[in-house]
């Protein structure tokens, strides 16, 4: 294979890396796919197009904070070396290569994803929202093309935009790609919170669902239009609520919407209310990743999940007697802590007065 001339060899604690092929481009980074020359293992090297003078700036650098603390996940990539050369001031993140993104999957595909798969990776893209957000941080640019995929595997990647949910209000308006914006990134000047990942989310559902995209606006004015068509115009409460944050005003014509329904003949009638509960209007009512997790769309992944932990304690307590018998002694002693309990609990309240012997008489009493 031919070594891209463009991007040198890269030397950092894992060992020399050298450029297979590119992968990928955006405004801020280039995606390479490269080697290990130590142990032949393949990786992605994100080469940030930024000038950096410091450690410090790079130790800054909001994705390399985000990545280091949200790893180890399963379904947040995973970063294992952040690479500085000092003198050309550039930056490298070497992560784990996956297979591709969610919209590579989608985008020359004819025959619909079956459900199950749907709702498996819905299920772990939502597990990876929890898990950051659970950590203070929000993503701000959920979309397929930063939702990546190696076989069933499901992981979140790109947090160049991420910020602390704990971080003050008013936050850069245009950060999210524009098709996934939710309604309060649009209609304020900068207040939302990490419920709009939620909103991405419900947007990710449809379109990994139908292949097309739920709402794709040509401009800001657009989007919103495209939104009030299928959901609806939404009440003058929650109109003003957003009004308050925003210094231009704006009236829009009421319109029903016409639902989503319609366009997902292949999801189950309980896909649609938890995508509905992903696009609400109002953030206060819109669904967090944790009640998402908890939907009855995902019961049977749950049950399953359950049962294959259940399934590896039991293995790995055959495995470890030593470990078995610590639970075991662990179970007595808990055991016998609860029957003290209850003796306490259940002593008798009567008084105890000793009586005098009786009389023995003739063998009897």
């Amino acid at each position: 294979m031919k070594t891209s001339l463009c991007f040198p060899r890269l030397i950092g604690e894992g060992g020399e890396y050298k450029t297979i092929s590119k992968i990928g481009e955006g405004t801020f980074s280039d995606v390479l796919k490269i080697q290990c020359l130590r142990d032949g293992q393949y990786y992605a090297c994100k080469q940030m197009k930024q000038h950096f003078e410091s450690i410090e700036h790079v130790n800054n650098l909001r994705e390399i904070q985000a990545l280091r603390r949200l790893n180890p996940h399963q379904n947040i990539l995973t970063l294992h070396e952040v690479i500085f050369d000092k003198k050309a001031g550039s930056v490298a993140l070497i992560c784990e290569l996956m297979d591709m993104n969610i919209y590579e999957l989608i985008k020359e595909r004819k025959k619909p994803l079956p459900e199950k798969r749907i709702m498996n990776y819905m299920y772990q893209l939502c597990k990876s929202l929890d898990h950051m957000h659970r950590n203070g941080i929000f993503h701000r640019d959920v979309k397929p093309e930063n939702i990546l995929i190696k076989q069933d595997l499901l992981k979140l990647g790109d947090f160049g935009s991420s910020r602390s949910i704990h971080s003050k209000q008013p936050y850069t308006e245009y950060i999210s790609t524009r098709w996934y914006r939710a309604p309060e990134c649009l209609l304020t000047d900068g207040y939302y919170s990490y419920k709009m990942d939620m909103w991405s989310a419900g947007c990710v559902f449809y379109e990994i669902a139908s292949f097309q995209p739920l709402f794709p606006g040509l401009n800001e004015l657009d989007q919103i239009s495209k939104i009030h068509d299928i959901i609806g115009t939404p009440p003058k409460k929650i109109l003003n609520k957003f009004k308050q944050s925003r210094v231009m005003s704006f009236d829009f014509p009421i319109r029903k919407g016409k639902g989503i329904s319609p366009f997902m003949p292949n999801l189950s009638r309980k896909g649609l209310p938890l995508m509905y509960a992903m696009l609400q209007y109002d953030p206060d009512d819109r669904i967090d990743a944790r009640e998402a997790l908890q939907h009855a769309y995902f019961r049977e992944l749950r049950v399953a999940e359950k049962q294959a932990l259940a399934m590896r304690r039991k293995m790995r307590l055959a495995e470890n007697p030593l470990e078995r018998d610590c639970i075991s002694l662990r179970r007595i002693s808990k055991e016998d802590q609860r029957q003290s309990e209850k003796q306490k609990e259940f002593k008798s309240p009567v008084k105890q007065f000793h009586l005098p012997a009786l009389e023995r008489r003739g063998g009897g009493y």
